[in-house]
């Protein structure tokens, strides 16, 4: 076997695994960095150690030892190191990114020393980059070019492609334009100006952190609140965030883990829509939603007449409330809520039905037409990132410090605007309605999207026709990545079903458009470790049969 890739997914598919305790095998995991276990959103250069994770340590699905155990046992030394107060660990807590990515490849070792005493042979191939990827009767031949040496091939009998995001090694693709705000080391390059950043969602917030720290520093007031001091000579430095509502991220809630059980709209109810194949499976799956939602929170649902609502209908009324209010003063009160309610550990009913339905109302998008997939995007897909994505406290708080302190703004700039960055200065020209303004630099920061096959990084998958968009007969349908099934195999007649996987996020996103971040790794670790566990068992029992034919 081969893993190309050794973040967060490879480490939850070996412990996977490692649990199921199958026949004896051999897994060669491939990564192009010097390091394993930790990511692109984990590790150092690509992220300021300022940059918080969105994952508190109760929420990390188990591995050798839990994040919060695993900080216990830190020496004060390296706690320090990290910025981390031993006093203040806690299971609740956000930590910054680098310090998972310690976590991670700690936890990674620990695997491949468990794999060792159970008899299983892992080789890590650290700098080497996998170019491409061929089926052929023998297998999946991977070319694969080391950080020093010659190219080579090698064959395997089944690949795992976990290649995670997907983002330009060097972001600054024309002069003052930034297709990405990583690594957050060339970021940090850029001078005191005017600078836009297109989102709001915790990507810009990283964008504007990695920004404010290097012309100022944050600092923490009495009461636990936070200012932002400017550095000297840094007067035309200012951030604008655009988003469509001009909306910033809610604060974390508190909420019960594991997931309390739904009661109406669960995976049985969802999988008989699905099954009875209606063509109005999202507006039968919207109906067993209000229901749920109803359920949970009587008092949500009459104050928002939630049984007269139509899809369109609810996902604009959510959003109605704040963008009637300024975003930072919005940001202010729901923060102060989050705060009281994480102290008296009060769960706001409808908040949490959301948030326990997202993952099972996903199902339904394999199975959607596209009119049907772009309603799901554009209204309850919205909904579901505004409740599930929300952010640490301290987060919320440095907007508020930067806003303060006149540095960050938030505007609205609708569904019909233009971001040009082909110009004769740099940067980027904004246009939305009567409005044009320049940035001397802009960075994109809506995160991850959906890529198609012709962006897919092995070409030859793609000429051998086993790498395709969902529906490659369609140029002007919506962007639905590539075609997978619920096994994460590329569905093609050319190749067995076994031999390929493709967990790359980019290209999984448009079946599975809530596939972020840590709890989604381990998901799909299990369901790929049975899948190979299975397949070990047949080859085992295929080996049987071959002896007993040769002994007779």
């Amino acid at each position: 076997m081969a893993i190309v890739g050794a973040g967060p997914t490879a480490i939850y598919t070996l412990n996977a695994l490692l649990a199921l305790q199958p026949a004896p095998f051999e897994l060669t995991i491939f990564e192009k960095q010097p390091f394993i276990g930790k990511g692109t959103p984990y590790r150092p250069g690509w992220n300021d150690p300022a940059m918080l994770s969105n994952i508190a340590s109760i929420e990390i699905p188990p591995l050798a030892t839990s994040l919060v155990a695993w900080l216990h046992a830190q020496s004060s030394v390296r706690l320090a190191d990290m910025h981390i107060d031993q006093a203040a660990i806690d299971d609740r807590t956000f930590y910054p990114r680098m310090v998972l990515g310690e976590f991670f490849s700690e936890q990674m070792q620990m695997l491949l020393e468990q794999a060792a005493s159970q008899g299983v042979v892992v080789t890590v191939r650290t700098r080497c980059e996998v170019l491409d990827a061929v089926s052929g009767p023998d297998g999946m031949t991977l070319r694969v070019q080391p950080h020093r040496g010659e190219c080579f091939e090698t064959t395997f009998d089944h690949v795992i492609l976990a290649t995670g995001h997907q983002w330009p090694e060097q972001p600054e693709v024309s002069p003052g334009y930034f297709a990405s705000p990583w690594p957050a080391s060339e970021i940090e390059k850029i001078p005191a100006t005017h600078v836009g950043i297109r989102g709001s969602s915790l990507t810009a917030i990283d964008a504007a952190v990695a920004l404010a720290i290097a012309h100022g520093d944050f600092v923490e007031a009495e009461h636990g609140g936070i200012t932002y001091v400017p550095a000297p000579g840094t007067e035309d430095f200012r951030m604008t965030m655009l988003s469509r509502k001009g909306l910033l991220p809610e604060a974390d809630f508190y909420f019960p883990i594991p997931y309390e059980p739904l009661s109406i709209c669960t995976a049985e109810a969802i999988n008989e829509l699905i099954d009875a194949d209606d063509p109005l499976l999202l507006d039968r799956t919207f109906e067993l939603f209000k229901r749920e939602l109803a359920a949970a929170d009587a008092s949500y649902a009459q104050e928002t007449r939630l049984a007269s609502l139509n899809l369109e209908d609810f996902c604009e009324g959510y959003f109605s409330q704040r963008l009637a209010t300024d975003p930072f003063e919005w940001a202010r009160h729901n923060l102060a809520e989050a705060q009281r309610n994480y102290e008296r550990h009060h769960v706001v009913a409808w908040r949490y039905a959301i948030l326990r339905m997202h993952e099972v109302i996903e199902g339904i998008v394999p199975y959607l037409s596209d009119c049907d997939f772009l309603r799901f995007s554009r209204y309850l897909k919205t909904v579901f990132i505004d409740d599930y994505a929300t952010v640490p406290h301290e987060s919320i708080l440095r907007m508020l410090a930067l806003h303060e302190a006149g540095k960050l703004e938030v505007i609205a700039v609708g569904e019909d605007y233009q971001i040009d960055p082909h110009g004769v200065l740099s940067g980027a020209l904004l246009t939305y309605g009567s409005t044009r303004f320049h940035f001397p630099v802009f960075i994109e920061a809506t995160g991850q999207r959906v890529l198609s096959a012709k962006d897919f990084p092995f070409p030859s998958l793609r000429e051998q026709g086993i790498v395709h968009d969902v529906d490659a007969s369609t140029e002007h349908g919506p962007l639905r990545g590539i075609a997978i099934d619920d096994r994460f195999h590329p569905i093609s007649s050319q190749i067995p079903a076994d031999q390929l996987f493709c967990v790359s996020l980019p290209f999984i996103l448009g079946r599975h458009p809530f596939v972020q971040g840590i709890t989604s790794s381990h998901e799909i670790g299990q369901i790929v470790a049975a899948e190979l566990v299975a397949a070990l068992g047949r080859r085992c029992d295929t080996d049987e049969e071959v002896k007993e034919l040769d002994e007779r």
